[in-house]
């Protein structure tokens, strides 16, 4: 009885389609083509801007490697940054660090100290003359 009940209230029809495809469906065999053609350009042109326009997957690569370039400059910096830190810390801190950097650079000695600078002297090569053949 269900079958009955539902076979008398409802119709099975074929699904509508929808207006565009009604239309598209009327249009004339050249315009048909044309819109085919127009289509492929736009799909051809998003795939090109995709790939090697202005915000491509190309571009979005190289800025992963200047980002990547960029980090280590920045650990580089930090590290030489803290190094140059711990020298100043040193330096107000201590007189050993104030001492070694003064003798160092400047050359300055203690008192009672004598100063010995050795300076080398380039090395020449005898040049021998060569035997006469004959």
């Amino acid at each position: 009885m269900p079958d009955a009940a539902l076979s008398a209230g409802c119709e099975l029809t074929a699904p509508r389609t929808s207006w565009l495809w009604s239309a598209v469906g009327t249009l004339p065999r050249p315009f048909m083509r044309l819109l085919i053609v127009a289509l492929v350009a736009l799909v051809v042109a998003l795939q090109y801007r995709l790939w090697v326009g202005a915000g491509s997957l190309a571009d979005l690569h190289g800025l992963q490697q200047e980002i990547a370039a960029q980090r280590q400059d920045l650990d580089r910096l930090r590290t030489r940054n803290q190094e140059l830190q711990a020298e100043v810390e040193d330096l107000r801190g201590g007189e050993a660090a104030l001492e070694e950097r003064a003798r160092g650079e400047l050359g300055m000695i203690k008192p009672g100290e004598a100063f010995i600078q050795v300076i080398e002297r380039p090395k020449v090569e005898a040049a021998v003359p060569a035997a006469p053949t004959k």
